[in-house]
């Protein structure tokens, strides 16, 4: 069964959701989601030997939102990882990310390799440095309208999305879906300033059969207190980009494994599927080519567990 307890990291409090006895294996969810996310990995990564260990990383559910958007930067993340290896007494451990958590599990292993026994990464590939700021890039590619803008101005999609949480969550997981409709290629998630993200977002009368109305339950309790703490990460990429100077040009080390689905609009984004494609090439101990799954959008381990489960199962065996 799954274990719920908090734990002390970094000056902040972290709610973690545990399973298991082996080696550890350290899941980071991604936006908008929390450790529920990872709910159909918990028995078989148990099952086959591992300790599981999701938090609610800082900002989400349980764990403590710091008010200054200035403690989200991926070095806050990232301390938020080691402290949590070494808080459950161990040395090393693997670390799985999804959305926003695989970069923290990229770069929790690009920053602490001695401590990454392997890292595998579900929707969002590796990190290579770009030679300018992602949010002024994208600013000026877009005129402004892609996501990372809205999301980075202060207060803005906080109040749209806490007007109905319920409702936000259901949309934002149903549009991100591979079972929604007009997914295209190419795609990329522009908004309208003035109407907001979720205007032009389906909402859907039935829910896919991956997601229940208990998982919209624990999603919409989990954001009881509102979305500030999870969109500060998104204020921060600039910040981040600054403060990974020294890193410009390194690579992940670590064993390494990249999944993704074909419907997800994440491998889309600009300058990503040559990044892929070239991730044979640039990773030194990439275990297999990057998994696409078919008709997978971007809850990528929610929507497939099976496939990801097998080859998450796969990787960590293999690198022990």
């Amino acid at each position: 069964m799954v274990e719920h307890r908090t734990v002390d990291v970094n000056g902040i409090r972290l709610h973690i959701a545990e399973q298991g006895d082996g080696p550890l294996v350290v899941l980071l969810h991604g936006f908008p989601e929390s450790w529920h996310s990872w709910q159909h990995q918990f028995g078989p990564l148990a099952d086959g030997g591992f300790r599981v260990v999701a938090p609610d990383q800082r900002g989400y559910g349980r764990s403590d939102h710091p008010e200054d958007a200035d403690a989200y930067t991926i070095l806050h993340l990232v301390g938020d990882v080691v402290g949590l290896i070494q808080a459950l007494g161990e040395e090393k451990a693997y670390v799985v990310g999804h959305d926003w958590g695989a970069p923290v599990a990229w770069h929790t292993a690009l920053l602490r390799p001695d401590m990454v026994l392997g890292v595998a990464g579900l929707s969002v590939p590796p990190p290579f440095r770009g030679t300018r700021p992602p949010l002024a890039t994208v600013e000026e590619r877009f005129g402004g309208r892609f996501y990372w803008n809205y999301f980075s101005r202060p207060g803005v999609a906080d109040a749209e999305f806490a007007r109905d949480t319920r409702t936000t969550l259901r949309k934002f997981f149903y549009s991100a879906s591979g079972d929604a409709p007009g997914t295209a290629e190419g795609n990329q998630p522009l908004v309208d300033p003035e109407r907001g993200w979720l205007a032009d977002m389906p909402d859907p009368e039935v829910l896919p059969a991956w997601l229940t109305e208990d998982d919209l339950d624990a999603l919409t309790e989990s954001f009881s207190r509102g979305f500030t703490g999870a969109l500060n990460w998104y204020r921060n990429l600039d910040r981040n980009w600054e403060l990974t100077a020294p890193w410009h040009g390194a690579v992940v080390t670590s064993p390494a494994l990249y999944i993704y689905g074909d419907r997800d609009l994440v491998p889309a984004f600009p300058g990503t599927p040559e990044l892929i494609e070239q991730l044979p090439d640039l990773m030194p101990d990439l275990r297999r080519e990057p998994l696409k799954l078919a008709g997978c959008g971007h809850w990528t381990q929610q929507e497939r567990p099976a496939e990801v489960n097998a080859a998450l199962i796969e990787f960590l065996k293999g690198c022990s």
